[in-house]
């Protein structure tokens, strides 16, 4: 298929699992009355039968098994998803508990969390306009600290955690399918043992509310892998540029979720705590697509516009 074909396609399967990780707040209370660990537990155990299935249909497991092989892999898959179920878990509990906008400010300012992991851990030096970015954010937070009478813990530890994430999987080669099996073979074990307890102590909701809910709560693993397929299929056949322009279409689409369908709360303050991060994430868009455009410049022997 031809690059622009090749484009228009990453494009597609990109939008879609931002579509659909931006739609999540409509999907989680549909399981009530399971609450968070039990819907949690699911998500991680359902999401491994699902890629299961895709990997037999598709003879994959010599992948799985190569990538398990390499113990500095397996490693760094182990607190991948140690990372990724703890965000899971905020998250879902973050929904069901009627704050759709907090978890949105997670993903907004999550960009911002994950250059500060680059400067602690790998000593990257900061452009002057990112440093403002990380400033203008900062100030942010205090404003949001201020209205809600506390720091916005779960926006907080949803963008760290997925920081955490994204940082362990950038170090990891392998197949989304092959790596995301690893995965959730990680968090299986414990989320059988937690559905289990669930049972004896007769607080599981599963096949207790009737077939819909059942079935709504084995959905969270189709919910689950689909969009990481995508996305993954996706970030092979487009730019960084453009992969990092859609990442807000997510916490955008959360975000008036919580505003116009769960009718949260937005005082003033509160949106003026939302507009700094929304600068800051400008900010930091408008260095990256000057850095992006002063090499393609240069290439073409054309003097910078930006000095």
């Amino acid at each position: 298929m031809s690059q622009p074909g090749e484009t228009r396609r990453g494009l597609a399967y990109v939008v879609t699992a931002y579509l659909c990780w931006g739609l999540f707040p409509l999907y989680w209370p549909l399981l009530e009355p399971a609450g968070a660990v039990e819907i949690l537990a699911d998500r991680m155990l359902w999401s491994l039968v699902f890629v299961a299935l895709l990997l037999t249909v598709r003879r994959g497991w010599r992948g799985v098994r190569l990538v398990a092989a390499d113990r500095g892999r397996l490693l760094r898959l182990a607190l991948a998803a140690t990372l990724v179920s703890l965000n899971w878990g905020i998250y879902i509990w973050g929904v069901n508990h009627g704050h759709v906008l907090e978890t949105s400010l997670g993903y907004f300012i999550n960009p911002l969390l994950t250059i500060l992991l680059g400067v602690l851990v790998l000593a990257e030096r900061l452009t002057t306009a990112q440093w403002v970015a990380v400033a203008i954010a900062s100030l942010a937070i205090v404003v949001l600290t201020l209205d809600y009478g506390r720091p916005p813990w779960i926006a907080l530890a949803l963008a760290s955690s997925f920081a955490g994430y994204g940082f362990l999987k950038k170090q990891v080669s392998g197949g989304a399918m092959e790596t995301l099996a690893i995965e959730t073979m990680v968090g299986a074990g414990p989320a059988l043992i937690t559905l289990l307890v669930l049972a004896g102590q007769s607080r599981l909701a599963f096949g207790q509310h009737g077939l819909g809910n059942a079935v709504l709560l084995a959905g969270t693993g189709v919910v689950t892998a689909i969009p990481l397929l995508l996305f993954g299929a996706g970030a092979r056949r487009l730019p960084l540029t453009s992969m990092g322009l859609l990442q807000y279409l997510t916490p955008v689409l959360q975000f008036a979720v919580g505003v116009g369908i769960r009718h949260e709360p937005l005082p003033p303050a509160r949106l003026v705590g939302f507009a700094l991060v929304w600068i800051a994430l400008l900010v930091l868009t408008a260095d990256a697509l000057r850095r992006q455009r002063r090499p393609a410049q240069e290439q073409r022997g054309e003097p910078s516009a930006v000095r």
